[in-house]
C-alpha cells in the first residue's frame, strides 16, 4: 500500500532497476508517516561511508508529538538494504553515471519502506517525448472508449 508518490522521479529520470529498503525513522516519524504527512518531491538519495542516506524528504511533524522531542522534519535518514546491495548501487553509481532516486514511500508487512530507483537523467526532448506519448495513449483510449459506446462513429447532419 503506498503512503506517497515522487511523480517527478518517472518524470525527470529513466528508471532501470528498483529497489526496496528501510528507513531509519524515528518514533514521531513513524507516526507522521502513518498519518499521511510524508513528501518525497525534492527528496534524493546519496553514498556517505559506504551507506545510503535519504536527503530533503520532509516529514511534517503531528501536533500531538511529546514536548522534549525536537522534531527536524528533513533531517538525513539512513536507508537499510543488505551490504552486497549496497556494493553493487555504489558500483553503478560511480562508475555508470546512474542516480539514485526516492520513488515511493510504502507499507510491506506493517513496515515503513522505501523503493529507490537506479536511474538515469532525461534530456529534455526524452521528456517531451514522454508527455507526446502520454497524451497520444490517453487520446487512443478515448477514441476507444468512444468506439465502443456507438458514439463518435456515425455521420450526423441529414437528418435521416
Amino acid at each position: 500500500m503506498t503512503i506517497v508518490e515522487n511523480r517527478k522521479a518517472f518524470h525527470d529520470y529513466f528508471i532501470e532497476e528498483r529497489f526496496e529498503a528501510g528507513i531509519a525513522l524515528e518514533g514521531w516519524e513513524v507516526k507522521a508517516v502513518r498519518g499521511g504527512r510524508a513528501n518525497l518531491k525534492e527528496a534524493y538519495v546519496v553514498v556517505k561511508g559506504g551507506e545510503l542516506m535519504l536527503i530533503g524528504a520532509h516529514v511534517s511533524p503531528l501536533a500531538t508529538a511529546s514536548t522534549h522531542v525536537h522534531p527536524d522534519p528533513t533531517r538525513t535518514r539512513r536507508l537499510l538494504l543488505h551490504r552486497e546491495e549496497i556494493n553493487r548501487l555504489i558500483g553503478k553509481v560511480e562508475r555508470a553515471g546512474y542516480t539514485l532516486t526516492p520513488i515511493d514511500l510504502h507499507y510491506t508487512r506493517g513496515r515503513v519502506k522505501l523503493a529507490i530507483g537506479l536511474a538515469r537523467g532525461k534530456k529534455q526532448h526524452d521528456k517531451r517525448a514522454t508527455i507526446r506519448e502520454r497524451e497520444w495513449n490517453r487520446e487512443q483510449q478515448r477514441l476507444l472508449r468512444s468506439a465502443a459506446t456507438g458514439r463518435g462513429s456515425r455521420v450526423r447532419g441529414d437528418g435521416g
